[in-house]
């Protein structure tokens, strides 16, 4: 039966939800209270990140969380991402430690290469294989690899990705990455998966709302349960933190799936050539909702 609770078996034999939250763009208090909420009605996986600047809020709203519900730990997968300016094979393994000190936790569930960095990420690699192995972590994975890198990656591992976590809702559905993510065997996971105002907004999608007597955010995360893609919506408000996960009760049809798929336009929010690491063409790095400066991530 769908749920919560429903999860996807990644390449090393790991359970993953298949729908959790995401605490991108909260504060610690706000990250804190959203993941108390989150897994008051339900929600069984968390996704943060060093580079959101709330893990030490994220941590606490687990442990509160967690206790109120009398819950244990092994109940709870949890997501975490090396920070850009960690990048590199000593100084993953120290920042490694700061970050699970902030989540007050011992082991994350699955720990993922937030950005490929240039010249770094194959170090990276390295160092969350030895994080692996080590049993700090449940499985590894990637966020934002192209096919080009992540075949690059490929070429010097000895541990698949368990998971690549991508940009992907209807204006963006990155489908060559998927197709080759899928023949590698490893699980494709959304990030911004409503795709701010312009899909909620998009007039196809807000028919099929009405159709379905659903919202524009449901129609869209359903679309991304029926296409196989694990999703982390994020929201700091509890109404809609309950109707994120309220996507059950209905199923779109085969046609309706195809209107959605349709709306794509390959159109990214972020690219590689926004960030300070990757500026081949002396573009400048102006993406100040990402803050790439190891300064202000003090472990």
């Amino acid at each position: 039966m769908e749920g919560l609770t429903t999860t996807t078996k990644l390449n090393n034999g790991v359970e993953m939800p298949r729908l959790g939250m995401g605490v991108w763009k909260s504060d610690n208090t706000t990250a804190k209270h959203s993941v108390i909420e989150a897994l008051k009605h339900g929600y069984r996986m968390i996704d943060v990140a060093k580079q959101y600047g709330n893990e030490a809020g994220t941590g606490e709203g687990i442990k509160e969380g967690l206790e109120a519900l009398g819950m244990n730990r092994k109940d709870l997968f949890v997501t975490t991402k090396i920070f850009n300016g960690d990048q590199g094979y000593d100084s993953v393994l120290h920042a490694f430690e700061g970050q699970l000190k902030r989540l007050q936790l011992t082991y994350v569930d699955l720990l993922l290469i937030h950005w490929p960095v240039d010249g770094k990420y194959i170090d990276t690699w390295q160092a969350m294989e030895k994080l692996y192995h080590d049993g700090k972590v449940r499985a590894i994975g990637v966020s934002n690899f192209n096919n080009e890198r992540m075949d690059d990656l490929l070429a010097h591992a000895t541990v698949t990705p368990a998971v690549n976590q991508m940009e992907f809702n209807p204006v963006c559905q990155d489908v060559d990455i998927i197709k080759h993510d899928n023949h590698l065997g490893i699980q494709v996971e959304a990030w911004s998966p409503l795709g701010g105002g312009e899909s909620l907004n998009n007039p196809e999608i807000n028919k099929l709302a009405e159709k379905y007597g659903k919202s524009a955010a449901q129609v869209i995360l359903r679309w991304d349960w029926q296409r196989g893609i694990v999703t982390i919506p994020k929201s700091s408000h509890e109404k809609r933190i309950v109707q994120n996960s309220d996507i059950f009760d209905f199923e779109l049809s085969a046609e309706d799936v195809e209107t959605i798929n349709k709306l794509d336009q390959d159109k990214r929010s972020l690219t590689y050539n926004m960030f300070q690491w990757h500026n081949p063409d002396g573009a400048p790095d102006d993406v100040d909702k990402w803050d790439d400066s190891p300064v202000n991530y003090k472990d």
